[in-house]
């Protein structure tokens, strides 16, 4: 059975990761990574040599534009990158493609696919973020794929709602924890070792993507978690990932570089890679930002979470996640807080650790694989 892997970002191939291990090294399929979106961008970190040091062949690259500044350029990068796709979809056929969350890039490549009738199977269906315009990406992305695979019991009941074929959608868990329960993370000294930054110091650890329904507003948000940083940097080490190619994503890692860019208290980084930046988030102190990771992940050690503005909002709150304002003042004071709270142990909500293989035993099934 020919499989392909459509991967656009370091995001979602970090997440699919523990999947396409299994499939490579099942004999029963043969597996076709396609690269696009960041992955081929030196600006991103050409995060295509992670995949390649894992020992995936690629064997699809798609170049595709990738500009940031304002809504016509995301809107343009969607017209090129489904252009290019329709090209490739008429010289390449498969069994089956697998499409992973939300984002735009995604959402272009399956456009493009949906009249050549491809099975396409849709990875972390369901979920909600109402503060992005990624949210009608990913119920596109649903509906216009055959099987669905979902992380919850609550994101199967709305993923059922969208596409009206209950029989099409699975609860697998989250892939994430089967990267958590069985990839070997770094030790401080090994993380200090090969990025030259130590963990042992108190460490906040963020990620602040724009908020692309009211993107009006980021440029007054930056400024907040900026200000906010320029206190919290007197008791913390602040290690920032970058922001991914969203409109105004440009502007925001703009303000970053700006404010941060040789600052000893403040590290910007590109990309640790999937086991570089989970090892991080096992050691830091706690989270602050508006990425996915701090709802799934985050809920495995469980690490806190200060979750900002409304990005994620519609996602399942868990106990150790609190989500406020982007404001300093909320910010620095829910800081202050933290000691105060408590989390519930058992807040991953996310599975066992087993969803690679319930995915391919479900695959398996489906398609009458012996």
């Amino acid at each position: 059975m020919k499989i392909g892997i459509l991967t656009s970002s370091r995001a979602d191939f970090g997440i699919y990761y523990p999947l396409v291990q299994k499939l490579w090294d099942d004999d029963l399929f043969q597996v076709d990574i396609i690269a696009f979106g960041t992955h081929l961008k030196q600006e991103f970190g050409y995060t295509i040599n992670e995949i390649e040091n894992y020992g995936f062949n690629v064997p699809h690259k798609i170049v595709t534009q990738i500009k940031n500044s304002d809504s016509k350029d995301i809107s343009i990068n969607i017209g090129n990158t489904t252009i290019l796709f329709a090209e490739f979809w008429s010289n390449n056929k498969f069994d089956l493609v697998f499409a992973l969350g939300d984002r735009y890039e995604m959402f272009a490549a399956v456009s493009a696919a949906s009249p050549f009738n491809i099975d396409i199977a849709h990875i972390h269906a369901g979920e909600t973020t109402l503060g992005a315009i990624d949210n009608s990406y990913r119920h596109s992305i649903s509906l216009m794929s055959k099987y669905l695979f979902v992380s919850t019991e609550e994101y199967k009941k709305r993923a059922i709602e969208i596409i009206q074929r209950s029989q099409d959608v699975f609860n697998v868990g989250a892939l994430s924890v089967d990267n958590l329960s069985k990839q070997s993370l770094f030790t401080i000294k090994e993380f200090r070792n090969k990025f030259d930054i130590d963990l042992s110091i108190p460490t906040i650890l963020s990620t602040f993507h724009p908020e692309t329904v009211s993107f009006e507003n980021n440029e007054k948000y930056i400024h907040e978690l900026i200000e906010s940083f320029r206190e919290l940097q007197n008791n913390y080490q602040i290690i920032i990932t970058m922001p991914n190619s969203d409109t105004m994503g440009d502007m925001i890692r703009k303000e970053l570089t700006n404010a941060f860019t040789n600052n000893t208290n403040v590290k910007l980084v590109e990309s640790f890679g999937m086991q570089g930046y989970l090892s991080c988030m096992k050691h830091c102190s706690f989270m602050i930002g508006n990425t996915s990771s701090g709802f799934v992940e985050a809920s495995f050690f469980p690490k806190w979470v200060i979750n900002l503005g409304d990005r994620q909002k519609g996602r399942i709150i868990t106990s150790n996640i609190i989500s406020i304002e982007i404001e300093k003042n909320k910010i620095l004071s829910t800081v202050g807080e933290l000691s105060d709270y408590q989390i519930i142990d058992n807040c991953n909500i996310y599975g066992k650790g087993n969803a690679a293989d319930n995915i391919i035993s479900k695959i398996k099934v489906l398609y009458d694989l012996k």
